[in-house]
């Protein structure tokens, strides 16, 4: 038996004919990898993209475990946006079209709550939304989890990017101890390994991405005079362009000054160090993790408990005295089954210093030529996104979603347009396409956020 067909899995017949008329001939990787698991009632958390497959693999197993005559929600979709929500809808209701009186739900915000609350009235077995409706329905009492039996997070990363950490957690307080959790996410950071261990049991995890099991990084020294490193620094950012890039000083004093002379060159670049206070300090890490600068001038103290996935590369503008203080640097990039790039700018006087790294790593790193390296005309392009900053936080009770709703309901902004949204206790940054930015401050500007007005406005 072909075991890519769906026919080699234990389903309905009912099931089998829809997904031959959907033109579902055999399974895509990572379904063939996670719908066993899934039908089998497993907890499963899977590396997958948008356009795997994975939303008929979790379609198909929660259709399956659903009992129709029970017309209470049993299966429950966290999206990240609206957008993602409708689509993950759109095909559930695909996936269920030959079997009897299914009933699915999709709440999400931007858009009235009158029509939700009369649908859930009506009753569903299965709801799709965004954390931020849904947990405004559970407060309100409107939806029932109780009877809950399927747990999916989709797109799972994305969904703690854009703040919905404290959303997730109490959704998931409201569910059943007894259930089935499946997670997806593109990537792997820590913060999914943190979340798969505190909401899942012993899950099986699924990855079809060849690139998942090591980084690799590729680590180049160019040597310099010391007076040359600012002009070298520009010269390898203009050359590799890579979108971002961590840069190492020793200390507090360069890293001002090699911030400085990035942003006299065009460079979207920020310093963090010790002396700044807080709140410049949660700036400049939200704006470079949310892709609106694409330099931070760090050194090592200051750039401790910073958790950047896919950062395409390091540059080493001094090197350190330590060679396990190097290893931690470079580690920093080619995370995660992703390619990475470690820069090191050395003086003929460091030989000593360059044995001693390359003892330690236990290889030979190869020397490039600064001459070599292709010298950037013009100014170097804008980050993609560009970051508002909204003067209110928790203790105003604004939450991710509030502000998503707003931009994606009122504003008329696709959810894809919104990057990471970081909540503090008096101030939330929200990041934007660049092409949008206008049009989100327009609309957050003019528009109340959960009945009030908040001054906006763009940082950087």
């Amino acid at each position: 038996m072909n075991q890519k067909a769906f026919s080699s899995l234990h389903l309905k017949a009912a099931m089998l004919k829809n997904l031959a008329s959907l033109g579902y001939a055999e399974m895509t990787p990572v379904q063939a990898h996670s719908l066993p698991l899934i039908l089998a009632g497993k907890d499963v958390i899977a590396k997958a993209k948008t356009g795997s497959g994975k939303t008929a693999a979790f379609g198909i197993g929660l259709l399956t475990h659903l009992e129709a005559s029970s017309l209470r929600v049993q299966a429950l979709v966290l999206c990240p946006t609206r957008e993602l929500a409708d689509q993950v809808g759109k095909e559930l209701r695909r996936l269920a079209r030959f079997t009897d009186n299914i009933r699915i739900l999709t709440l999400c915000g931007g858009v009235p709550f009158g029509p939700q609350l009369g649908s859930l009235e009506h009753g569903a077995h299965v709801v799709v939304g965004t954390p931020g409706r849904l947990l405004d329905h559970l407060r309100r009492k409107s939806l029932d989890l109780s009877a809950l039996r399927t747990l999916v997070l989709d797109e799972a990363d994305r969904m703690l990017d854009m703040g919905f950490q404290e959303e997730i957690d109490a959704l998931i307080a409201a569910t059943p101890p007894k259930k089935q959790t499946l997670l997806f996410s593109a990537t792997y950071p820590d913060s999914i390994t943190a979340m798969s261990a505190a909401f899942q049991h012993e899950p099986h995890e699924v990855s079809v991405d060849e690139a998942h099991d090591e980084g690799s990084i590729e680590q180049l020294f160019y040597e310099v005079d010391r007076d040359e490193r600012s002009e070298a620094v520009a010269r390898v950012l203009g050359h590799y362009r890579p979108e971002s890039t961590l840069v190492f000083c020793n200390t507090k004093l360069e890293c001002q000054q090699v911030a400085a002379d990035l942003l006299e060159r065009g460079f979207a670049a920020l310093a963090i160090h010790g002396d700044l206070e807080q709140r410049e300090r949660d700036q400049v890490l939200v704006r470079f993790a949310n892709r609106s600068a694409s330099v931070l001038v760090a050194t090592d103290v200051a750039a401790r408990g910073l958790d950047i996935k896919e950062l395409p590369a390091v540059i080493n503008y001094e090197l350190s005295r330590n060679p396990e203080i190097h290893t931690h640097r470079i580690g920093r990039t080619g995370r995660a089954g992703g390619q990475g790039l470690a820069i090191s700018l050395v003086t003929a006087r460091e030989s000593r210093l360059i044995s001693a790294i390359e003892d330690a790593l236990g290889s030979t790193i190869t020397r490039g030529e600064l001459d070599a390296l292709t010298a950037a005309t013009g100014r170097p392009p804008l980050p993609a996104m560009v970051t508002i900053c909204i003067d209110g936080g928790r203790k105003n009770k604004l939450r991710p979603g509030d502000i998503l709703g707003a931009l994606t309901g009122e504003g008329g902004i696709a959810g894809s347009e919104v990057g990471r949204i970081d909540v503090f206790d008096f101030q939330t940054y929200v990041a934007i396409m660049r092409q949008s930015i206008d049009q989100a401050l327009a609309c957050l500007g003019r528009n109340k956020i959960k009945g009030r007005f908040y001054r906006v406005r763009r940082t950087g």
